[in-house]
């Protein structure tokens, strides 16, 4: 913790030489050591635009405060390309910290209290990382990307061991799977066939943890991207529809039974489960009038109902919802938004009464979160 804090305060005093960009942005304020007990803070992963090889560490330090920018680069200023191309999803696991770099085809591990770099692994065209007891589970799209690709290669789902870092096992699913999540001895994989427009997936790959062998699929919808699990062992897998008639939804699948138990017709690009609640915020595009919509709300897990769809206040206007947060402890609410994908993005801090605390600039599309 104290050399995180080293880090904190040599960066702040290097961005208190910039001048802030992204619109209006502010600092934030002082968040009181009383407001949480047993957290220190969030890493934000900023993914950056592909091929600018501008991916991204942030963190907030809950004692302090104060919110440092690309935090990875100061703890390993010996690493040549910084963290890489395309940060796609971040996650925490034995004190580690694991950053899956897209086009940089690898998931880069660091200490969980440093952001020090401690080694990689190589996975080709990688999307999302789960766990479970020593390994970890990362899916990849085989492929090089490319829509439209020449090939029919699926993509797979990789064990690997955490304490060597080594793959030791693969399972072969749909073609471009995205989110994964383990619940009752089986991994669900959300497959997207996002490469293959309009030929999308739609299909939840169900892979046995024991044997490591694909068992079945569940028809969902087209084109999947999160999973899931809520406290009741329910999973909640999103669509992204096919940008034109088939729109974004969410979906309830009951893995005892493996079927979809409900449809709810609200748009999700990323969401957060705390509690009974399922936060949402979405951005959706469509190709047919060239508009994107912007919305966030949330979601009664045990019954299943919308609760909102309005879940900012209105003199809040996010222009690309993209990465969502909800601290357990406080309740308050983070979201990020990743305006043009190009330039730096803005993170807002709600409280529980959904009233703005603060907001501040990130990096270039900043998009996952990891509490610790």
């Amino acid at each position: 913790m104290k050399k995180l804090l080293y880090i904190v305060a040599a960066l702040l005093v290097l961005n208190a030489c910039e001048e802030p960009q992204g619109g209006n942005t502010q600092p934030p304020q002082v968040v009181t050591p009383t407001e949480t007990t047993s957290l220190h803070g969030f890493y934000l992963l900023n993914e950056g635009n592909m091929g600018s090889n501008k991916a991204t560490l942030d963190y907030f330090d809950f004692a302090t405060g104060t919110y440092t920018q690309n935090i990875y680069t100061l703890a390993n200023p010996s690493v040549p390309m910084e963290l890489g191309d395309v940060g796609n999803d971040l996650k925490r696991h034995g004190g580690r910290l694991y950053a899956v770099i897209n086009a940089s085809n690898k998931v880069e591990v660091m200490d969980l209290t440093t952001a020090k770099r401690l080694g990689q692994i190589d996975i080709a065209n990688c999307r999302y990382i789960t766990f479970h007891e020593d390994y970890a589970y990362v899916t990849s799209y085989a492929g090089p990307i490319q829509l439209y690709p020449q090939y029919e290669q699926k993509g797979y789902v990789l064990k690997i061991d955490t304490l060597t870092m080594q793959v030791v096992d693969t399972c072969v699913v749909g073609f471009q799977p995205d989110e994964l999540a383990i619940v009752n001895g089986k991994i669900y994989v959300a497959n997207s066939g996002g490469y293959l427009s309009p030929n999308y997936e739609n299909t939840l790959s169900v892979i046995n943890l024991t044997t490591f062998e694909e068992q079945q699929r569940i028809e969902v919808d087209v084109n999947l991207h999160r999973v899931r699990v809520d406290k009741y062992g329910k999973l909640w897998v999103s669509s992204r529809g096919d940008y034109q008639g088939n729109v974004s939804r969410i979906f309830c699948v009951d893995p005892q039974m493996d079927v979809v138990i409900d449809t709810l017709d609200v748009p999700c690009s990323n969401m957060c489960i705390v509690g009974d609640s399922l936060f949402y915020c979405a951005s959706q595009f469509n190709y047919d009038n060239m508009t994107e919509v912007g919305t966030c709300g949330i979601i009664n897990v045990k019954t299943r109902m919308v609760r909102t769809e309005h879940l900012l206040p209105d003199d809040v206007t996010l222009v690309k919802p993209y990465g969502i947060l909800v601290n357990p402890l406080t309740g308050d609410l983070y979201l990020t938004d990743a305006r043009d994908y190009v330039t730096p993005g803005v993170l807002y801090c709600f409280d529980s009464e959904g009233k703005l605390k603060w907001k501040t600039r990130t990096g270039d599309i900043p998009a996952h979160f990891v509490l610790w």
